[in-house]
């Protein structure tokens, strides 16, 4: 146990490294960047960015080195995200034996989602109003260039994902996660229900289970902290300052606001909730965090997430198994809180009245669309567009300011991710704790 532990405290210690390096050195790309072009040595800079963060996807003659390392990672996270949804779910279907006890973990696993995304959504709003109030919002944004915005997705779709037309195209794609969770929970009731006859399948769910564990221990342990040096570099090294300075308004007030409600609402929900000391919850999550953080996408965080939870946290692995999948389909208190923000701005410079009660307005439409949010990175940016419509923020000017959004929201959406799943994993532990599905010893260790 304690060779376990040290090895865990040693990975969250060097993500932590690899997280101050990657935005040191991204940080100094900036500059670098900024001096070149100001000095008239913008080919430089070009041939720089070919040769280290250019998307080789959308340029035949890019080499891209950190991006096809960075890619590469999150591939091989995402390779298995599927599978271990399917397994994890089906298996714990199997282990809970009542009936009773699953619907009430549903039922206590959609209340604590609904909680802390109403909490969540208060907090934004009254974030986002006082800012207006102020002016911090009256800024200039007529040098940016408009873009076409997206018509975004009705988040009521979300509905009818949930039960797949086609088996094979819901195991195909790794957007169809919520698909993938309604196919896991009715094999496992199947196989619990026909009990000793469906023994074949099971143990190969068991098996390929224990699989997807070595596979990403092994990636995340060896690979994790490298990759997050490199994803952090090269994102913060792709933007210009052309897009900083008008930003600074939107970045700053809802990165704040991100960062109060990671520290400090999820440790208040805890200590409500379970009055367990939410110390060591922050500690070990911490590391989650960063790697969601990095990745900038739930999906490829769930593995680590998943560990954390059970081994660290001790929830009982039927209980994560089932609520953290879910989560990371239906639970976005990060991105309604960057929606609900975001939205406020833009109305505030494209010089629509905010109200209270249209702050009211905009977040329940935030909450639906975030519950319609893939788990992939830049998505909550583009289901902005949907808020937007739905409050007729369309003007000329709301148009440039979503399309500033558009062009900076990187940095945000991974500061979101991170939120994303650490109320995952927060909704997690309350739950179980009220269905004695914890261990509190593991916790407090």
């Amino acid at each position: 146990m304690t060779k376990s532990k040290n090895q865990v405290n040693n990975l969250a210690i060097k993500m932590a490294i690899a997280l101050g390096s990657g935005l040191l050195a991204g940080t100094l790309f900036i500059f670098l960047r900024e001096y070149l072009v100001g000095n008239g040595q913008e080919g430089v800079w070009n041939t720089l960015n070919l040769v280290l963060f250019q998307d080789i996807s959308s340029n035949s003659e890019a080499l891209g080195i950190f991006y096809i390392l960075g890619q590469l990672f999150v591939n091989a996270l995402q390779l298995v995200i599927i599978p271990m949804v399917f397994t994890s779910i089906a298996l714990a279907m199997c282990r809970i034996t009542d009936t009773k006890k699953l619907g009430r973990i549903s039922y206590k696993t959609v209340m604590g989602f609904l909680a802390t995304s109403i909490f969540a959504l208060g907090f934004a709003g009254a974030i986002g109003f006082i800012a207006h109030q102020a002016g911090v919002f009256q800024v200039s944004i007529s040098n940016i260039s408009a873009q076409v915005g997206s018509e975004g997705r009705n988040p009521l779709l979300v509905i009818l994902d949930a039960v797949p037309n086609n088996v094979t195209g819901a195991f195909t794609q790794n957007g169809k996660v919520l698909s993938i969770v309604f196919l896991a929970v009715v094999t496992g009731l199947i196989i619990h229900k026909l009990e000793g006859e469906i023994v074949l399948l099971k143990k190969l769910l068991e098996e390929l289970n224990k699989m997807i564990t070595v596979f990403l221990s092994f990636v995340i342990t060896k690979f994790g902290p490298a990759a997050i040096f490199v994803l952090i570099t090269r994102t913060f090294a792709i933007y210009g300052v052309e897009h900083l300075k008008p930003a600074l308004a939107y970045v700053g007030i809802v990165t704040v606001a991100l960062l109060v409600f990671l520290v400090v609402g999820y440790a208040l929900f805890i200590l409500l909730a379970t009055r367990l000391n939410p110390i060591p919850f922050v500690r070990k999550i911490a590391k989650v965090a960063l790697f969601g953080f990095s990745t900038s996408s739930s999906a490829s965080t769930l593995p680590l997430n998943t560990q954390t939870t059970v081994n660290e946290l001790g929830v009982k692995e039927e209980v994560a198994s089932f609520i953290l999948p879910l989560g990371m389909t239906i639970n976005m208190n990060g991105t309604a809180i960057m929606q609900v923000i975001a939205a406020i701005f833009i109305a505030s410079s494209a010089g629509y009245e905010i109200t209270p009660g249209r702050i009211i307005t905009i977040g329940l439409l935030a909450l639906i669309a975030s519950v319609g949010t893939p788990a992939a990175p830049g998505a909550g940016a583009i289901i902005l567009f949907t808020v937007l419509t739905g409050m007729g923020y369309q003007n000329d000017a709301a148009v440039l300011a979503y399309s500033l959004i558009l062009a900076i929201n990187r940095p945000v959406e991974m500061l979101v991710t991170a939120l994303n799943v650490v109320g995952d994993a927060a909704t997690a532990v309350v739950v179980a704790k009220s269905e004695e599905s914890f261990d509190e010893s593991i916790y407090y260790q």
